[in-house]
């Protein structure tokens, strides 16, 4: 059986971590920060952690983050 395709786009958005969560970087805060709350801007600092329903979908598509 062949080896399976991870996607691409994905790779470079998600990282998995030791635990085997889903970690990924917020969008919105190239530019325009003006505009945007700072609330928004202090929640959107660093990586966060994906809900575990959304994760199984990342983990379909990147057959082999997890091993």
């Amino acid at each position: 059986m062949p080896k399976m395709k991870t996607n691409s786009s994905a790779k470079k958005r998600f990282r998995i971590s030791g635990s085997g969560k889903v970690r990924f970087y917020s969008a919105g805060k190239r530019h325009g920060m003006r505009k945007r709350s700072q609330s928004m801007i202090r929640k959107s600092r660093g990586p966060q952690t994906m809900k575990d329903c959304d994760a199984g979908l990342i983990l379909k598509i990147m057959p082999y983050a997890n091993k």
